[in-house]
């Protein structure tokens, strides 16, 4: 591989396997930054007493801090290229790991966790930027879904990995060893991914006649990205935040659980993410071939996670340690809507791809941070209320379903006219 490829060469099989792996490996620590609060929920509320809308606020920060730096994340994939806006961000995610270490109040982690959020924004949006140019249609949605893997894995790791590791280094110890291993995984980038050529235009990247460089106004005007919206704001989204954050307090307050058990079960549900999208990436490129579109996967399955969804808040206590693999149906039938990203990148030209997907992109981190706040925010209304802490948290992950079925509703509708 040349230290320069052409814009319009496709990478050959090994030097494509070689990217892949150095982008995923940066993308396994941002999942695992991301999903790491839902282990660290007990010890951090014992230790800095917190209340649900502050662990769900302080979970945000990350997502709050990741959608602050879409919009210009997109414009400088598309100017500079992947490799160079993922290595300057991550120095702001080890910055912000090294942060969360030495924080003393609240305050302390919300900004750490906002630096990480913001240092780790490009770690998925730049490698689909690469593989759009770099990798063909069916092999851009098996990348993506292996990505999403990847991300799975390093949610995986966050599970009980982190939990064992809590009693020996703690907590703070469990931060620094992460920001020394984003820093390996900025040497493997820096020394495995090619150098970017910009796309123009009318170019051999770009078969379209020449035209102006675009911008987000010509994405936000795009018919399928809006009806796509609501969906990947509400239902991808709120899956996320529900896996990331939510799933680890409800096994605790509503089934009963104790904290390793809870990270037993996160184990359990992360695991099934990891094998779920290993078997969407195999199977997405055969099924397209056969003209089975990704949204009418989302229009059939997509409605079975609600079911999964109300069964756990109508079951609650019932459902007791089991609680977990209700969790897990739910964030399995959710994944159809996932790979709904690469399409809305398929949407545009090449030249428009880093703002497009950047765009979608932050239209589903506002969801996460919004679906993650807003459930602290609606149990701890439902207490105040008088509700028990864990009828609270079921009443609001009811109010949940309800918007993200109709979110879902939306999607389908608009997507038939």
């Amino acid at each position: 591989m040349s230290p320069v490829d052409p814009p319009a060469a496709k990478l050959p099989r090994r030097a494509a396997i070689a990217v892949f792996l150095a982008f995923a490996l940066a993308y396994f620590f941002s999942a695992l930054l991301r999903a790491v609060t839902a282990t660290l929920s007990p010890v951090l509320t014992e230790e800095f007493n917190l209340h649900a809308r502050d662990l769900g606020l302080l979970a945000g920060g990350y997502f709050l801090g990741f959608a602050a730096m879409q919009l210009p994340l997109g414009a400088w994939l598309d100017q500079h290229g992947p490799k160079k806006v993922i290595l300057w961000l991550l120095t702001v995610a080890v910055l912000g790991c090294a942060v969360f270490a030495v924080a003393d109040g609240f305050t302390g982690l919300m900004v750490a966790r906002m630096l990480m959020g913001m240092g780790v924004a490009a770690c998925l949006m730049a490698p689909l930027t690469a593989y759009r140019r770099w990798f063909d249609a069916g092999t851009q949605l098996r990348a993506n879904a292996w990505m999403l893997m990847t991300g799975s894995l390093g949610m995986l790791a966050s599970t009980l990995p982190v939990q064992w590791l809590l009693p020996v280094i703690g907590w703070r110890g469990v931060s620094w060893v992460v920001a020394v291993l984003i820093a390996v995984a900025m040497l493997v980038i820096a020394l495995i991914v090619p150098r970017w050529r910009r796309a123009q235009p009318g170019t051999a990247t770009d078969a379209r006649p020449a035209a102006p460089q675009g911008s987000y106004a010509d994405i936000a005007r795009n018919a399928y990205f809006r009806h796509t919206t609501p969906l990947g704001m509400v239902c991808f989204g709120g899956m996320v935040a529900i896996q990331s954050l939510w799933a680890g307090p409800w096994m605790t307050r509503v089934g009963g659980s104790t904290p390793l058990a809870a990270a037993t079960g996160l184990f359990w549900i992360n695991l099934s993410m990891l094998l779920t999208f290993w078997s969407w990436g195999l199977l997405l490129p055969r099924l397209t071939a056969r003209g089975i579109s990704v949204d009418s996967l989302v229009r059939r399955i997509q409605p079975l996670s609600f079911v999964a969804l109300a069964l756990l808040v109508l079951w609650g206590p019932a459902a007791g340690g089991w609680s977990f693999v209700l969790l897990a149906l739910y964030c399995v039938l959710t994944t159809p809507s996932a790979q709904v990203q690469p399409v809305v990148a398929l949407a545009f030209p090449p030249h428009l791809a880093g703002r497009a997907l950047s765009a979608y992109n932050l239209v589903i981190f506002i969801g996460i941070f919004c679906v993650q706040w807003g459930i602290g925010l609606g149990a701890d209304a439902f207490e105040a209320m008088g509700w028990s802490a864990a009828d609270a948290l079921r009443g609001a992950m009811g109010v949940f379903c309800a918007v993200s079925a109709a979110c879902w509703l939306h999607f389908a509708l608009a997507g038939r006219r």
